[in-house]
Formats: C-alpha cells, sequence, structure tokens
C-alpha cells in the first residue's frame, strides 16, 4: 500500500513530526511505501475558488505552485495520512490549504483510507470543530477512517506515543 503523509507542522524536529516519524517506521516495517511531504516548508497558495478546475479543465488548478507535484502523490496513494500541529484549536493552515486545494481533484479515487495525527502542547484543544472538519473529509470522500491519533503537553515525543504511532504503522 503507498501511504501519503502531508505533514503541516513548520517545526522539523518537533512533537507532529516525532509521531510521524514513529509511524512512518511502522508502516515501512510492514512493508508499505511511505511518502511523507511536509508541506508547510511548501509553496501552496489558499483555493481562490475560481471554479476553473470545475468548468475549464476538469481537475487542473489554474494555481501553478508546489501543489502540482502534491497532486500527483495524492492520486496515487492508497492512504493518506493528515498530520499537524494544533494552533489556534485547528490543524495547521499550511495543512488547511493543501486540504482546500483537493477541491480541484474533487475525490481521490485511489485513497481508501485516512488518518488524522494532532500534537499540542495544551491539552482539551482536539475539540468537536477538528472531529467534525476530518469526519466530513472521510464522509465525502467515502474512504475509512483508520483513526485520530494525538498527544499534548508531556506525552509529546514520549516513548509511549512513540510506540502507539509506530504500532498504528505497522498494523495497516
Amino acid at each position: 500500500m503507498k501511504i501519503l503523509i502531508l505533514n503541516g507542522s513548520p517545526h522539523a524536529n518537533g512533537a507532529t513530526s516525532d509521531m510521524v516519524s514513529a509511524f512512518s517506521s511502522g508502516a515501512t516495517d510492514a512493508g508499505h511505501e511511505v511518502v511523507s511531504i511536509n508541506v508547510a516548508h511548501k509553496n501552496i497558495k489558499g483555493c481562490m475558488g475560481c471554479e476553473y478546475c470545475r468548468e475549464k479543465e476538469k481537475g487542473v488548478c489554474v494555481q501553478k505552485d508546489d501543489m502540482q507535484a502534491i497532486y500527483l502523490e495524492i492520486l496515487s496513494a492508497d492512504m493518506i495520512v493528515f498530520a499537524s500541529p494544533i494552533y489556534y484549536f485547528t490543524l495547521s493552515a499550511q495543512l488547511q490549504a493543501v486540504i482546500h486545494r483537493t477541491y480541484s481533484i474533487d475525490i481521490p479515487k485511489n485513497v481508501k483510507k485516512v488518518a488524522l495525527i494532532m500534537s499540542s502542547g495544551s491539552a482539551y484543544v482536539y475539540g468537536p470543530a477538528i472531529a467534525q472538519y476530518y469526519q466530513s473529509i472521510v464522509e465525502y470522500w467515502g474512504v475509512e477512517n483508520a483513526g485520530i491519533f494525538t498527544a499534548n503537553g508531556k506525552q509529546n515525543k514520549s516513548e509511549e506515543k512513540r510506540q502507539e504511532l509506530y504500532r498504528f504503522g505497522k498494523s495497516l
């Protein structure tokens, strides 16, 4: 299975990246192909809602930026893992821009599963709004929700959390 990780953390050595690394190790050890893209370090503009991708050229975004290469990865993935720190009670703006830009390709037909990995410095910030946002993607794309994994405060970069994410990756 090809697993695409879309990491929205701008911190290369942060808690989200630590969780992504543990998951990737488990998935790789299970024999899966894992592609991880740190979207926070890419040049990705927000969706303009211009409808070019729907009315002029189906599936083609008028904006030419780093999203073009990400589209190819999304379209060839069997599973997508969204990974993000929580900033002001929601996913990072960088990851949200990628999610919004998938509008141009509508429903990625190969994707069968999605998962969500989130980290935060504080507890109790994984509110119903994030869960509902994620669940809306799951339902619209018609894919399996493989799980939501969170860490906060002292859990960040803990061996226990690393093992949980490793086991999840290995179980796929």
